[in-house]
């Protein structure tokens, strides 16, 4: 008799839930220690070199870092830890008593697709609550070479904008509209095809049309001379918007935030390709958790005795690394608005989906 249940019963289903969620668990955290260690060995020596920080800013490194490193390391550790589980399970002969019973494969990996689906909604709210507030600290952080950062929530780092022929970079810009600073600031001032001079200024702030700078330090290349100044009024015509619209980073907006910034990029009249594709994204990202049962299935069914286990969970692993190949590219044709955003960001989602699929039904006839 065909059993036209799309679940298996109960206690079989949490018993394949709690294997498929602790060896995931068990990996993520394992990568994630891992990765941050290697990563706290390459970065300590930079910050342990600014004077005043010490072990307290490398906890506060590891608070910022971590996160983004779990968020990476997170749909990897549930496709390991579903290839795990159905090696596990294939060799202890429990698919074979599965099916024996008249599951199918679909029955048998529906339970673990329930719990991607929440583990996706998981996903996308540590994302956007805490990734991106700690992408966004860190990233100012760090282009401020692991100097204190002023109070601000709404800081930039290493802002680069065009002024006619001239090349205006700040290290570190805070605020914005007219409460807006710069600091660190850098103005290339050009003619023609050379630099005329080189204004170096420890502060910016909004004076009317023009910025006042403080701190200054004027290089002439005519004159091979450099001479310091207390102030100096420059930037005529730049707005304080043209700072803050400059760098969109997605990874340090959470998706309302990206979709406000989008908008008003399109209202400055800026390209907004790479962004858009960032923020479909933020959706589709997440929902790659889904499909890591689906391509590590290849691996529960087959006869272990067979010898062809090992080369079942190598197909699987090799299936959702392709998807991580192919979602980075796809992403990355989008940023430079080869591919739609749409396209850009669903596009591997969909493809590898539909290779699942394929390989499952494959597996169970």
């Amino acid at each position: 008799m065909i059993n036209l249940h799309f679940f298996p019963s109960r206690r079989l289903a949490l018993y394949t839930v709690k294997l498929f969620l602790t060896r995931s668990f068990a990996v993520l955290l394992s990568l994630s220690l891992v990765l941050m260690t290697l990563n706290l060995l390459s970065e300590s020596s930079k910050i342990l070199e600014v004077p005043g920080n010490g072990e307290a800013e490398l906890w506060r490194y590891v608070s910022l870092r971590l996160p983004q490193l779990i968020s990476f390391a997170f749909p990897f550790s549930f496709l390991l830890g579903t290839l795990i589980s159905f090696v596990t399970l294939n060799q202890n002969s429990e698919v074979i008593a599965m099916k024996a019973a008249g599951l199918s494969a679909h029955q048998i990996i529906a339970p673990l697709i329930v719990a991607s689906i929440a583990l996706a909604g998981v996903s996308f709210a540590f994302n956007e609550y805490v990734v991106t507030k700690a992408s966004r600290t860190l990233s100012a952080w760090d282009g401020n070479d692991y100097r204190p950062l002023p109070p601000d929530s709404g800081v930039l780092s290493n802002v680069w904008l065009a002024n006619g022929e001239d090349m205006v970079r700040a290290r570190l810009v805070a605020g914005g509209g007219p409460a807006t600073r710069l600091e660190r600031v850098t103005i290339y001032d050009r003619e023609g095809e050379s630099v005329a001079r080189i204004i170096d200024a420890d502060t910016g702030v909004p004076q009317g049309d023009r910025w006042r700078l403080s701190g200054v330090r004027l290089y002439d290349s005519s004159m091979n001379l450099q001479r310091r100044l207390p102030e100096l009024t420059a930037l005529e015509g730049v707005e304080p918007e043209r700072f803050t619209l400059a760098k969109v980073d997605p990874d340090g907006l959470d998706y309302f935030s990206l979709r406000q910034a989008i908008e008003e990029l399109r209202l400055a009249g800026r390209p907004t390709a790479a962004v858009d594709a960032a923020l479909w994204h933020k959706l589709s990202s997440p929902l790659s958790t889904l499909l890591m049962p689906l391509l590590a299935a290849v691996a529960a069914f087959g006869l272990a005795r067979s010898g062809k286990v090992l080369f079942r969970a190598v197909l699987g692993m090799g299936l959702g690394f392709c998807f991580f190949v192919a979602d980075n590219f796809a992403l990355a044709m989008g940023n430079v608005g080869a591919y739609p955003p749409l396209l850009a960001a669903w596009a591997p989602f969909v493809l590898f989906l539909l290779i699942g699929e394929t390989v499952l039904i494959r597996s169970e006839e």
